[in-house]
């Protein structure tokens, strides 16, 4: 079956049971932050692909193989250095039919994401079985969220640390794999309190990013188009949620704006070394 068919059927499946299920989309601030880069190390480079390596994705983009650096710990807002890598995050996972979207999505396209989990939404146990295999080879990266996305500002130190840790343990249970370092406050809100809690938890890494997609909330296809080419750009962290229908409409220009620019999707555990 072709790609674009197969997303085509997936848009057309999803997009009316996503939409009686979005309603509680949350609004994340759109201005671009500047990158926060580590201090001086060898930034991440690529390493030619040992010929031969087994592969579990088809060849639309390839497995990364890179020469890891340290986390940078604090806030980072895209990735270090000069490259053509591009980290793309996905959030939340407020409607089971994007979740699944995106992990189909994922699979035919070998596209290298990194989820971070609100553990309390029903669609990751939906949909763990799709997602597991992809999560066990390093395609997918999941990374903590929260619980049930409460604002870090005004919670305690003690709260803080219960909502990470029982994501945390959610993770573990039902994918065999460790969230930690990385960490996203909801709303993106994190002062030194937060990062200094968060880090207490096991969690030194929290991760913004430089720009949105937009669908934390609704938005117009006219606007998704617009927010990609944007931001879909070099070095950067571009955030997207799993909770509108939105998106499935957007799959192949993602991945067009993605192979066209000469990008190299990756994970977080792709360019950094964990502690």
């Amino acid at each position: 079956m072709k790609r674009r068919t197969l997303i085509a059927g997936i848009a057309a499946l999803s997009a009316g049971a996503a939409a009686g299920a979005v309603g509680g989309g949350f609004a994340y601030a759109e201005t671009p932050k500047a990158p926060a880069l580590p201090r001086a190390v060898d930034h991440a480079r690529v390493v030619p692909h040992v010929k031969g390596a087994p592969t579990l994705m088809p060849a639309y983009f390839p497995i990364p193989h890179l020469t890891k650096i340290p986390i940078p710990g604090g806030m980072i807002h895209g990735l270090p250095g000069e490259g053509n890598l591009i980290a793309f995050t996905v959030d939340d996972g407020v409607s089971s039919d994007v979740v699944g979207a995106y992990a189909e999505f994922a699979r035919t396209t070998g596209m290298r994401i990194t989820f971070f989990v609100t553990a309390s939404y029903p669609a990751w146990r939906d949909h763990a079985d799709a997602l597991r295999p992809m999560v066990e080879s390093g395609q997918i990266q999941l990374a903590n969220h929260t619980w049930n996305h409460p604002d870090f500002t005004k919670i305690s130190d003690g709260e803080i640390r219960s909502q990470l840790e029982r994501c945390g343990d959610f993770i573990r249970t039902t994918f065999g794999v460790e969230a930690a370092p990385y960490f996203r406050p909801p709303y993106g809100n994190a002062d030194a309190r937060v990062l200094a809690a968060a880090r207490a938890a096991g969690y030194p890494q929290a991760v913004h990013w430089y720009g949105s997609i937009g669908d934390s909330g609704p938005i117009s296809d006219e606007n998704m188009s617009m927010l990609i080419d944007r931001w879909v750009t070099a070095q950067r962290i571009v955030i997207g949620h799993a909770n509108q229908p939105t998106i499935l409409g957007h799959f192949d220009e993602l991945v067009k704006t993605i192979r066209d620019r000469g990008l190299q999707p990756v994970t977080f555990d792709d360019v950094f070394l964990r502690p």
